[in-house]
């Protein structure tokens, strides 16, 4: 015979409105055998599920002091260089708060079994980083200078090359990112994450 352990699922959401929210919601969950928790026993994480905050979450895998826990962000950060700073810290899944209710479900199952999520729109914004173009040193370096306001002359001036090496390197930049205009390659660069500070 076997018996069906609930899954422990820590509530530490940074928000105490979405965290009151998900505790109802989660508590509701009749197809899962859940243990819901959110009074926060930070020494008492194992073999669990933590939904968190994108902060928090991202901080936790930093810090790399629960070894079996496993984190899933919820959160309404949803650049593309937001989503791969977290997978790359380390977080098991990553929802967006305007989410369907739906899809708590199979995150928590996902991750609660070793596995990782991604919901839909966070894995299709990761999904098609990697098939994009990437920009030599030279485009990356024009298009800083762009993001902070220089014009093609002061571009020029700064790298020590031409103004009509300033504008080729500028053609190809929007070429790639796929845009057609100065501020759109500013705009979506730093969607990306091409122009963190």
């Amino acid at each position: 015979m076997q018996i069906n352990i609930p899954t422990k699922v820590q509530l530490m959401h940074a928000d105490p409105v979405v965290n009151a929210g998900l505790k109802s919601i989660l508590c509701n969950m009749c197809d899962l055998n859940l243990c819901v928790d959110d009074s926060n026993p930070l020494t008492e994480l194992s073999h669990t599920v933590v939904i968190t905050d994108y902060r928090s979450g991202t901080e936790m895998m930093r810090q790399q002091q629960y070894d079996d826990v496993r984190v899933l962000i919820i959160t309404h950060c949803d650049k593309e260089w937001e989503i791969r700073q977290a997978v790359q810290s380390g977080v098991h899944g990553y929802v967006l708060q305007n989410c369907v209710l739906s899809e708590l479900e199979p995150a928590i199952v996902a991750i609660s079994s070793g596995q990782h999520y991604l919901s839909e729109e966070a894995n299709r914004s990761v999904a098609d980083s990697w098939t994009r173009s990437t920009l030599t040193v030279r485009e990356t370096d024009v298009l800083h200078l762009l993001g902070k306001g220089y014009c093609n002359k002061l571009i020029a001036r700064e790298l020590g090359i031409g103004v009509g090496t300033v504008k080729s390197h500028l053609k190809a930049v929007m070429a790639k990112l796929n845009v057609s205009a100065r501020t759109q390659a500013v705009i979506v660069a730093t969607q990306r994450g091409l122009l963190m500070n």
